[in-house]
């Protein structure tokens, strides 16, 4: 990836002002090349001006060497040039100081103004030179002559430096500020990773919770109903041969169900596991990949269930179930029945499930109310159990005090409210409402 803009800050190694050390040379370089320009000139400045010449090459010299600091200050660079023009010397700085201040993030008014003075005064000081030559008979030329060559020396040594410097710095302006995009893409990019890899630790922390919770509600409810039978089974196999048949061929078909359901669950889990593939070691995971993955696992969390769950229309057979395991059900159902989404059909029918296997745990041989309500915008189911009456057999079912959790996830999930508790009488109540969409 590209290079963040501490790394940036920390490699500069030049030594002052300058970011490199290679642009460093290169100043010094130019500096004192146009020194050494400026100081052989100075000697015939020197002549003209009435000066010793020592004073016109040192002048030269250090006129020349402003050069050095036209990264910091390229306007005072090109005022030093504009001021040495009269002197006919200066010819490198005057470029060199044009297009530093072209190539800076200086205004366009200043580098303009700045430019024109320059060509103003090339122009001025060729054209009083040009026509000097011609009276002193140096040069034999026509009138028209001066003027064009004034011309085209002013605009020769201004344009070009300039147009030059204008490009140059526009271009570097481009690539920082194109270097900036890519370092605040990298870090947004870090930060989705981030994300990514956040959102896809909890949506496997939610798919955990969800097949936990569909494992208790599989295998609770027909584990327990299978020991209940069982424990009467092994009651009355002596005193009553008919009725161990008979609670031996519910445990059988009990047992067989569970299988069922738990057969369909792990193929589910396997479906789902295939499109996983293993990953070499040290690979990189592309961020598309994981975000893609991210969203994927998030959304089966939510709408992933199995595409032949239980419905309310299975509710009198619950409840048979739970009669023939030797507890007295009342089941009452108000409204008309009619069709739900498969999720609120299933949550109505786990929490009765649910709460009829709490029963069986807890309450043998406790009476049970099972009540369902239609509505017109939600279903309301309620399940609550008298005291124990100690008649029924105990099974020592073991409970992992997870069922009403469960229930309260499953129904919070679809915007319902759950609540649970004793009663005054001593039994316990589930209650529950869903709304119907």
């Amino acid at each position: 990836m590209t290079t963040a803009g501490e790394d940036h800050v920390t490699a500069r190694g030049g030594p002052w002002w300058w970011e490199r050390r290679r642009s460093a040379v290169l100043d010094v370089g130019l500096a004192a090349v146009s020194a050494l320009e400026c100081g052989v000139e100075g000697v015939p400045f020197a002549w003209e001006a009435g000066i010793p010449v020592p004073v016109g090459v040192l002048f030269g010299l250090a006129a020349g060497s402003v050069l050095l600091v036209r990264r910091r200050w390229p306007i005072a660079v090109v005022l030093v040039a504009i001021a040495v023009t009269p002197a006919a010397m200066g010819f490198l700085l005057g470029i060199v100081g044009l297009y530093s201040l072209a190539a800076s993030d200086l205004p366009r008014r200043i580098i303009g103004s700045l430019a024109g003075m320059q060509s103003v005064g090339v122009l001025i000081v060729m054209f009083v030179r040009m026509r000097q030559d011609i009276a002193r008979g140096d040069v034999d030329v026509g009138d028209w002559l001066v003027p064009f060559a004034s011309v085209t020396m002013a605009l020769g040594v201004t344009a070009p430096p300039v147009l030059l410097g204008l490009y140059v710095g526009a271009r570097r302006r481009l690539m920082e500020s194109l270097r900036e995009r890519a370092d605040s893409l990298e870090r947004e990019l870090q930060l989705l990773a981030e994300r990514a890899e956040e959102r896809a630790e909890w949506a496997r922390g939610e798919e955990r919770t969800r097949i936990a919770r569909e494992m208790h509600d599989v295998v609770a409810h027909r584990v327990s109903l299978m020991v209940v039978h069982a424990a009467a089974l092994q009651a009355v196999a002596r005193k009553d041969p008919e009725k161990a048949v008979k609670n031996a061929a519910l445990v059988g078909d009990m047992g067989r169900q569970a299988l069922t359901e738990l057969r369909e669950m792990l193929g589910v889990l396997r479906a789902g596991g295939d499109a996983v593939r293993p990953r070499p070691e040290g690979a990189s995971v592309p961020l598309a990949a994981v975000g893609a993955a991210a969203a994927a696992a998030a959304s089966r969390v939510v709408v992933e269930e199995p595409a032949e769950g239980p419905s309310l229309a299975e509710i009198d057979e619950l409840v048979g179930q739970s009669a023939a395991a030797g507890m007295v059900v009342d089941l009452s159902v108000e409204g008309e029945y009619r069709s739900y989404a498969p999720e609120v059909e299933a949550t109505a029918y786990r929490v009765v499930q649910e709460a009829l296997t709490n029963v069986h745990k807890h309450a043998a041989g406790a009476k049970t109310y099972v009540r369902l309500a239609h509505r017109v915008s939600e279903i309301a189911m309620q399940v609550e159990n008298e005291p124990p009456s100690g008649v029924g057999s105990s099974a020592g079912l073991p409970s992992g005090g997870n069922g009403l959790v469960g229930m309260r996830e499953r129904v919070s999930a679809l915007g319902g409210v759950f609540v649970s508790g004793p009663t005054d009488a001593g039994g316990f109540r589930v209650s529950a409402v869903i709304p119907a969409s």
